[in-house]
């Protein structure tokens, strides 16, 4: 997406709210050297992509030319030379070392030619500014990215001319990526790579993807193996900025073909579109400024549209588990059936392995309530390596946090302590604040039931 959605808040709705550092509405404040050091991941394990050749052409046609409201871009643009970039405002503690982290994978993976400059003008400014700038600039938006602007306050003059709507752009020469310096180091993370993902690549987002920050369900947080080749592919010499989709679609076959040869042995499977009517049910269940009885009614149309159009993938997967999700706390059975087709409709394919990570989370929330710890600990042992290896801090934290409760539970408490104790680092850089993290552990311990 241009910009990264605010979603609305949920118990155990790990991985994908911001999380605000600024001390709690209470007088309670713990220094933040009351827990162990921030975890930081190392080294990037992106899985590959799935599909066929066939399939990743369609996806990058309909990346590259469409927008999310509709509207089709008549012509293909990118970068032509390369790429300058600088870091403008107040950046937080961790913005530096994952941006360096974020660049060197661009340049590694895609073969973008992308750096980072200290002073003077830049292709692309990042500026660091506090979440409620941002707000102001765009309500809903976590953080953004805008063409042809290069800080917030250009933005503020130029909001609704021309040179800053994605639909009029023919060129990219220079952009400005918007992101807050008050959320946890994992929500500054996922905006830069999702915003400057978008500044190099495609405009658009599609629920169709099941392994891509390309999707505004916001389950990848960080680029994919689906992502870089798409940038790859993006910034192919074969390419450049000005193509129609009809050129850019000649030329595709043969550069996926050479950057992604396995591609061409997989076998066409693509899914139906997506439909205007399920997006906006689904945006208005999991996003901000409705009511609850609002949300829960078109978490309920989304699935019904999902039903109707006979879908057996990751979206119709992803109504049931937003449904759940609303219903957990008001009636925890009828949740458990929702998560349970969740898991189902997501079948067995190596690009859900984090949407049933996410989905076990709930499942064991479930079990450890009822004190079920073997049938939580079952739930959560494959899940939690999968966190690790797509670096969602905020899940892995969850997951090991219930998997102490869980150990508890079985009467194992050396273990619940041990594995307790290392998941605070993780949940550091997930939630942020001491008292955040401490929120966290205080509702996953509030799961098992009173003994």
């Amino acid at each position: 997406m241009i910009w990264r959605l605010v979603l609305v808040s949920a118990l155990l709705l790990v991985g994908c709210d911001t999380v605000p550092l600024e001390q709690p509405p209470t007088r309670a404040h713990i220094a933040d050297s009351a827990l162990p050091p921030v975890k930081r991941f190392a080294t990037p394990r992106p899985a590959p992509p799935q599909r066929s050749n066939k399939d990743m052409a369609r996806d990058f046609l309909d990346l590259h030319f469409e927008l999310e409201g509709g509207s089709s871009l008549p012509v293909f643009t990118r970068f032509d030379s390369p790429i300058t970039l600088r870091v403008t405002g107040r950046p937080s503690q961790s913005l530096n070392s994952d941006l360096a982290s974020l660049l060197s994978r661009l340049r590694r993976e895609a073969g973008v030619n992308i750096h980072r400059v200290s002073d003077g003008n830049a292709r692309i400014t990042i500026q660091s500014v506090s979440s409620a700038e941002i707000r102001r600039a765009l309500p809903k938006a976590a953080c953004f990215v805008v063409p042809n602007v290069s800080s917030l306050a250009e933005y503020r003059r130029s909001k609704r001319r021309a040179k800053t709507n994605w639909s009029q752009l023919r060129k990219r020469d220079r952009l400005a990526i918007f992101v807050p310096n008050d959320v946890s180091p994992q929500e500054v993370r996922d905006c830069l790579h999702e915003e400057l993902a978008q500044a190099i690549g495609p405009l658009n987002d599609l629920y169709r993807l099941p392994d891509s920050v390309f999707n505004d369900d916001n389950v990848h947080a960080v680029l994919t193996g689906f992502d870089m080749l798409i940038l790859r592919a993006t910034y192919a010499p074969e390419l450049a900025t000005g193509m129609s989709r009809a050129q850019v679609s000649a030329r595709l076959p043969a550069i996926l073909s050479r950057l992604n040869p396995q591609g061409n042995s997989r076998p066409s499977a693509p899914l139906q579109e997506t439909p205007r009517n399920w997006v906006a049910a689904i945006e208005t269940a999991i996003g901000p400024g409705s009511t609850d009885e609002t949300r829960k009614r078109a978490a309920n149309q989304a699935a019904t549209i999902a039903q109707r159009l006979g879908w057996n993938d990751h979206r119709r997967s992803f109504s049931h588990f937003v449904l759940g999700r609303m219903l957990q706390g008001s009636d925890p059975r009828l949740a458990l059936k929702h998560f349970k087709s969740a898991m189902h409709y997501l079948g067995n394919s190596p690009s859900t392995n984090l949407h049933r990570a996410h989905i076990a989370a709930r499942m064991a929330a479930y079990e450890i309530n009822r004190g079920n710890g073997r049938a939580a600990r079952a739930l959560l042992q494959p899940s939690i390596p999968t966190a690790a290896q797509f670096e969602s801090a905020t899940l892995l934290s969850t997951l090991m946090l219930m998997q102490a409760e869980a150990l508890t539970l079985t009467g194992d408490l050396d273990a619940a302590r041990a594995v307790r104790l290392d998941s605070l680092g993780w949940a550091r850089y997930g939630f942020g604040s001491d008292w955040a993290v401490r929120a966290k552990m205080n509702e996953i311990a509030a799961l098992a039931p009173n003994t």
